[in-house]
């Protein structure tokens, strides 16, 4: 268990400086194509050169990397103080008091004090299928969320499985690291989604309104621009899901193996995972971001050649290898 915890740190530590690394180096490729896209140059002794101004483009690079780091971090320091809001909105979630289900908390508790950690705050997802996540970064924001539908198909023992799956995911420190990498991929993939709609209405506006001849040269530069801008955080935001999958799928065995030590009834989570598997919910919250935090994700359960692609590129392991390694105790 420590050695989980202190490999998360560590992975998180990871994260929060190869994100930016690699923010900053798509940016410095793409300053430095755009060099190259303005045609010849000049050096210090008068010679004229084609291809890359890498003078121009240290220069540009070191003019724009605060605004760079300026933006990302005060966007990342928001995300990451406000990340349980904007999961709760995505998921639909809301506060499961004591007193509306009793049998819930006690189980919370039950399991907490059994592990001696604190209790988290529980959140409820009115939905008739079946599903469960740990969130949160630190004491105050960890939280167990459940569907309506997980609390109402499962047994005590069941369910005292899963809650002890998420609760071990929060001792293990994985909620941590998962949410590091869901708000920097988030940057990313809003970056990619701005580069491509301005392509899209410079295009657009470009072979409208643009009727002369520099007008249109203008217009189809600012097009290359764009594309090559687009084509950056393409490779930036592969390069970041790659860091993604770099979390290992051991932490949802491991989450598997404490859950099942703290209800102390391996078979009950198992048939908790085979419950869920038939039947799971959340598939239309339309994050694949946080989806990756469920206890299965819905995508992995369909059949057919996209359930093998989904499997190769997927953080969660298959829930039938799952299920067949609990019931080997």
């Amino acid at each position: 268990m420590q050695s989980q915890i202190s490999k998360n740190n560590a992975l998180s530590v990871l994260l929060l400086l190869l994100f930016p690394v690699i923010i900053l180096g798509t940016i410095y490729v793409f300053l430095a194509v755009l060099t190259m896209l303005g045609g010849s140059y000049h050096d210090s002794y008068g010679n004229v050169h084609s291809g890359v101004d890498w003078e121009a483009a240290n220069e540009m690079f070191l003019q724009t990397v605060p605004w760079v780091i300026g933006i990302v971090g005060l966007w990342f320091v928001i995300a990451y103080f406000y990340n349980t809001a904007m999961i709760k909105h995505a998921t639909g979630a809301r506060p499961l008091e004591r007193r509306e289900n009793p049998r819930v908390y006690n189980i919370v508790e039950n399991l907490t004090i059994a592990c001696g950690m604190d209790m988290p705050q529980i959140n409820i997802i009115d939905d008739p299928q079946l599903n469960a996540f740990a969130s949160g970064i630190d004491k105050k924001s960890y939280t167990v969320t459940l569907t309506t539908g997980i609390i109402n198909m499962l047994d005590d023992n069941e369910l005292a499985g899963v809650v002890g799956h998420e609760l071990t995911h929060i001792r293990n420190k994985d909620t941590r690291l998962l949410i590091t990498s869901i708000i920097f991929v988030g940057i990313l993939s809003t970056i990619m989604t701005v580069a491509v709609r301005l392509m899209v209405r410079t295009f657009l506006w470009g072979g409208s309104s643009s009727r002369s001849r520099d007008g249109k040269n203008n217009g189809a530069s600012m097009v290359i621009i764009l594309l090559v801008a687009v084509i950056c955080s393409a490779i930036a935001y592969f390069f970041t899901m790659l860091t993604r999958f770099a979390i290992s799928r051991k932490r949802e065995y491991m989450a598997d193996a404490g859950g099942a030590e703290l209800c102390g009834n391996p078979w009950a989570l198992a048939s908790a995972l085979r419950k869920i598997s038939n039947n799971p919910g959340l598939s239309d919250t339309g994050r694949e971001d946080v989806a990756q935090l469920f206890i299965i994700h819905p995508k992995l359960t369909k059949q057919g050649f996209m359930s093998f692609f989904n499997s190769l590129f997927s953080t969660h392991p298959d829930p039938a290898k799952r299920i067949a390694i609990l019931e080997q105790f």
